[in-house]
């Protein structure tokens, strides 16, 4: 009897021990390319709105191999260009996966992983006019690829409300990865400029390179104006902003402008163009601007208007609005 219990012991766990190496064996990635014969293909994550380097491989004779792990299964890239910011996107879990691709033709078609499957489902179809991301996040509630195009294609464009309430839905096994931490701090920074609230702080160098701080403007009205060079709606739209500096600029009210430009010349080339005779400040950084990101901007122009106490009073006065609020609260 104790020689039977001690080879059923071992059978469990010589199951377990395998069990546990299953669970723990990596991704190979098995892959063809038709229009490149020999060079490199570059392996890359999609990570805070861009893709980095991850691994390459040698491409010989129209095939190549990739063979790694990953901690969770997130959106990854293709490209035979180094430097590319657009690669063939695909899904990539601890899964062995056969590709074929085709860069030229901006085609990628992969086959042995439901969790792509389902991806390239909804991929096409995200941007769509009359696409349902609720109907998504019903459905697969603990996919990963659902907080996915809930980042990248939906969180610019819905209102702190439905942003909570697809995060409801998701299932709580997704708590702690990467697209729904993403989720949990857009949700946050939302909550943190609703009006009503107090405008958080930061600081950016202004045209010279000195530090300007948002609350060292307390005691007067400020409008904190996001744009950039760059632009053509924001260039569009200061025309207003300059009529209504000139109208109240001696009413106890300023503006800071900070710019999500990415280069200092053009930046400060638009403000003399424009005539934006008010302060301005930027760290350069495009949309990954430390301010840009912590106000959650998801398009420009966008705008702030804060009281004398930074309490946000209204977001987003563009045209006649901003010129009738500034003359409700500066009566």
């Amino acid at each position: 009897m104790k020689r039977i219990v001690n080879v059923l012991f071992a059978g469990v766990l010589a199951m377990t021990v395998l069990s546990c190496s299953e669970e723990k064996k990596g991704y190979t990635l098995n892959g063809e390319i038709s229009d490149v014969k020999n060079g490199m293909v570059y392996l890359k994550k999609y990570q805070d709105k861009s893709f980095i380097d991850v691994d390459s491989a040698v491409i010989t004779d129209g095939v190549f191999k990739f063979e790694g792990a990953c901690t969770e299964p997130l959106a990854y890239g293709l490209t035979t260009f180094k430097d590319s910011k657009r690669p063939l996107v695909f899904f990539l879990d601890n899964e062995e996966m056969q590709l074929k691709m085709n860069e030229s033709e901006k085609v990628l078609t992969v086959t042995g992983s439901a969790l792509n499957d389902l991806y390239a489902q909804n991929a096409p179809l995200t941007r769509q006019d009359g696409y349902s991301i609720d109907s998504l996040v019903s459905a697969h509630p603990a996919s990963a690829v659902t907080p996915y195009f809930v980042v990248k294609d939906f969180a610019y464009k819905l209102n702190l409300e439905e942003m909570k309430a697809l995060r409801a839905k998701l299932d709580a096994s997704l708590d702690g990865t990467m697209y729904v931490n993403q989720i949990d701090d857009f949700i946050k920074r939302m909550e943190n400029i609703q009006v009503g609230a107090v405008a958080p702080d930061f600081t950016l160098p202004d045209v010279d390179g000195n530090p300007v701080t948002l609350s060292a403007l307390r005691g007067k009205y400020v409008l904190i104006d996001f744009w950039a060079s760059w632009c053509p709606d924001c260039r569009k739209e200061n025309p207003n902003i300059v009529a209504a500096w000139n109208k109240f600029k001696d009413k106890n009210f300023t503006i800071l402008g900070v710019s999500l430009d990415r280069k200092k010349e053009p930046w400060l080339a638009a403000i003399e163009k424009d005539q934006l005779t008010w302060t301005h400040v930027s760290d350069l950084k495009d949309w990954k601007s430390d301010a840009a990101v912590q106000y959650a901007i998801r398009w420009i122009p966008m705008n702030f208007l804060l009281d004398p106490n930074g309490v946000i009073l209204a977001v987003g006065l563009e045209g006649e609005a901003l010129q009738q609020k500034l003359e409700e609260v500066l009566k």
